[in-house]
């Protein structure tokens, strides 16, 4: 999918502009086909970027390709593995999952364009250290995230409900008290493991810790564990939420836009689907970072977001740096960051989101942001999740500690050493 012309080979994905011409000149356009995930960027966003990018780089067309979450990790390997080079030129990637690209030497080392044109030291280090492989850089941050809480005002406002809770039993009170009359407190997807992970660091445990040898455990089985998954399951209780699916499965913003729910656990990008939908709910939706234990913080959260990262089978690094440089800058980071209430790539962004309520309730639960375990094989375990199943045992009347047990042993052998 590079140096193609025009006039021979017209794909694209079906959200972006139709082909162009020859630009001025007559010089050939040359493809650069760039993998992103599902819901990371508006349709309006890209159709956007694409437009201004084919404007300022006159030799250059965008093929913008979406992908689904699941099983995107093998399709990238895949994809780096090619020897044909008809594969993408710049994909996006989890910041924790970098590392089990560059294994195999899959990814391009942009360390020479990161520290010379595009600003490394004011990256978000919690994007940047993931990408970063020795003195190594391989993934550029592109946006961070965390999930708060998604509510209705006006549902709040119906059940007395003066404000936002503070504190975790503040929380499952109010959300008791939202729970009736047709209404759902809360839409808990019964396997929102990353919304556990949050309860469980609030408790003190871990979803798997490195002993002294070196080697990892997986840790559900622990009190503190156990505890953050009652606590899921106390809430999760208060509202229909399928104990086996995921935040995709049904996809939660549609639940929510649809349904009297008057809460979601989300990214505050999500809002954007939901208005989308249901553009009555504009005015009547708010933000809070997901309660802790004490008024005194927030609760914990997973705080992620995406690298982007160039295949070293990219025939056009030039092509694949200009749009890593355009996506990662100042002007389209301002962009995204307002479109889709996410925190910019650089602490010196953070005024382009100033006021804005979704962002502003990320940033406190950010100060409290965890990350998973830091094993290289942890995607083992994402690949082939035993913490999912194991909340739907608990949360269809499994004994807890029989479950945890059986799951931690499924995390242990997953990050089993492997010459790391």
């Amino acid at each position: 999918m590079r140096h193609r012309l025009l006039a021979v080979v017209c794909v694209t994905a079906s959200l972006l502009t139709a082909c162009g011409v020859l630009p001025e000149g007559g010089a050939e356009r040359r493809t650069v086909t760039v993998w992103l995930m599902k819901d990371s960027a508006s349709k309006e966003f890209l159709k956007r970027f694409t437009g201004d990018f084919e404007r300022t780089h006159g030799d250059l067309r965008l093929d913008i390709r979406i992908q689904e979450w699941t099983g995107i990790g093998e399709k990238v390997q895949a994809a780096l593995k090619q020897g044909d080079k008809s594969g993408p030129d710049v994909i996006e990637v989890g910041n924790t999952q970098v590392a089990q690209y560059v294994e195999g030497g899959g990814l391009s080392d942009l360390t020479l364009e990161s520290m010379r044109d595009w600003g490394m030291n004011d990256w978000l280090p919690g994007l940047a250290e993931p990408g970063r492989i020795g003195a190594r850089q391989f993934g550029i941050p592109w946006y961070a995230a965390n999930r708060v809480v998604i509510y209705r005002k006006d549902l709040f406002a119906q059940a007395g409900i003066d404000g936002p809770p503070k504190t975790r039993d503040q929380w499952i009170a109010d959300t008791a008290r939202l729970n009736s009359a047709g209404t759902q407190g809360i839409y808990l997807a019964g396997q929102d493991w990353y919304t556990l992970a949050g309860f469980i660091w609030d408790e003190g445990g871990d979803l798997a810790e490195k002993s002294s040898a070196g080697n990892w455990k997986g840790t559900l089985q622990t009190p503190a564990a156990l505890r953050g998954m009652d606590f899921y399951r106390r809430l999760q209780a208060l509202g229909d939420g399928p104990a086996d699916g995921d935040e995709e499965h049904p996809p939660q913003a549609g639940v929510f836009a649809k349904g009297r729910v008057a809460q979601v656990v989300a990214v505050p990008g999500l809002v954007q689907a939901i208005e989308r939908t249901n553009p009555a709910l504009k005015d009547e939706l708010g933000f809070f970072p997901v309660p802790g234990k004490t008024a005194a913080a927030p609760g914990a959260v997973f705080t992620g977001g995406s690298d982007l990262v160039v295949p070293t089978n990219t025939d056009d690094r030039p092509g694949a740096t200009a749009v890593v440089a355009a996506l990662a800058g100042a002007k389209w980071q301002t962009e995204l960051a307002r479109t889709m209430n996410y925190v910019p790539n650089k602490t010196t962004l953070a005024g382009a989101v100033a006021g804005q309520d979704g962002v502003a309730a990320m940033a406190a639960g950010a100060a409290r942001g965890r990350a998973t375990p830091s094993s290289p094989q942890w995607a083992a375990v994402e690949a082939d999740n035993p913490i999912k199943a194991y909340m739907t045992k608990v949360l269809t009347g499994s004994d807890p500690a029989t479950e945890a047990r059986r799951a931690s042993d499924r995390i242990t052998q997953a990050l089993a050493d492997k010459g790391e």
